[in-house]
């Protein structure tokens, strides 16, 4: 008879978090038989209803989670990825990243369009620059505008006709069970998602090393590798670029075996410039190729997109 103590999980109060929470507390109860209970903790970013960027950005949702962590209120939690810093925090592992979700975004729209089959001048929803960057690069003629809010408040607003469509990621949906409320998917050529888009983080204090060990079981190692390239673009160009940045990796079958293919685009705020390069390694090397990549897209120009008037595109 398991006589340990339950794990506390720290997560975020929204649907989706709990949701998200909840599906790691089973994959422990599974693999590491301990009990979970989860723990709600409030986060600068909920409480807000100011775009994120005035908040600085998605850290906001993460603070609070890692201060409960640290001060011995909760023992490990849990972050979409995305969410994450790239900068590693003092006294926190990230001790797994479970299988990924599918990282591509969708549209839920009215009447069941599509992106290509809204009327120029549709109004679409969106509070992400790098969605807006690469919807205004479509050329499609649609008027742009910023919201936040949850998943069932953002659908709430095409339903009540505040807005003709959104753009989600189609992870939320999945975990809420509610994908069939998406009227498409985007292909990656469209819209590249944001680095770790669809991956869970679970984190804990770097010096309980017994459920740092325990919780490594969670990590899948073909999603850590993809994430780990990713991160390192954002990682990288934050140092000398401020552009919306969208990246997404692959584990595929080279030649030699299993490889990594990573595409990453950076692109000025109004759609009108981008610098979009791709590259493949080894799995094992994931954060210098992200690391390289990125570094070639600042050669390419990335630094000087946010004042760039003209398009320019690199395959």
């Amino acid at each position: 008879m398991n006589t340990l103590p339950a794990l506390r999980l720290g997560t975020r109060a929204s649907a989706l978090a709990t949701t998200q929470s909840g599906h790691v507390a089973d994959l422990v109860r599974e693999r590491l038989g301990r009990e979970v209970e989860l723990v709600e903790v409030s986060t600068e970013g909920d409480r807000s209803a100011a775009p994120l960027a005035s908040l600085g950005g998605t850290g906001v949702f993460v603070s609070a989670l890692r201060d409960a962590l640290l001060d011995g209120r909760v023992d490990f939690a849990v972050h979409s990825l995305k969410d994450l810093p790239t900068t590693p925090a003092e006294g926190i592992a990230l001790a797994a990243i479970p299988p990924r979700e599918d990282p591509r975004d969708v549209v839920v729209a009215r009447d069941g369009l599509t992106l290509g089959e809204l009327p120029v001048g549709s109004r679409l929803g969106t509070g992400s620059p790098r969605r807006v960057s690469q919807l205004a690069a479509l050329g499609l003629g649609l008027e742009l505008q910023g919201i936040r809010g949850n998943v069932d408040t953002r659908i709430r607003k095409v339903r009540e006709g505040e807005v003709d469509a959104i753009v989600l990621a189609r992870a939320g949906l999945a975990r809420l069970g509610r994908l069939d409320e998406a009227t498409e998917v985007l292909d990656p050529l469209q819209m590249l998602p944001a680095p770790g888009q669809g991956a869970l983080a679970v984190e804990c204090r770097s010096d309980d090393t017994d459920l740092v060990a325990a919780l490594a079981q969670l990590d899948d190692v073909a999603t850590r590798a993809a994430v780990t390239a990713e991160r390192a673009v954002l990682a990288t160009l934050e140092a000398g670029c401020s552009a919306p940045l969208g990246a997404l990796a692959e584990v595929v079958e080279g030649e030699d075996g299993e490889e990594l293919w990573l595409r990453a685009v950076a692109l000025s705020e109004d759609g009108g410039l981008s610098v979009r390069m791709s590259a493949t390694g080894p799995v094992a090397d994931a954060a210098a190729l992200g690391t390289r990549l990125a570094s070639e897209m600042l050669d390419e120009g990335a630094a000087d997109l946010m004042e760039a008037p003209v398009r320019k595109q690199h395959a």
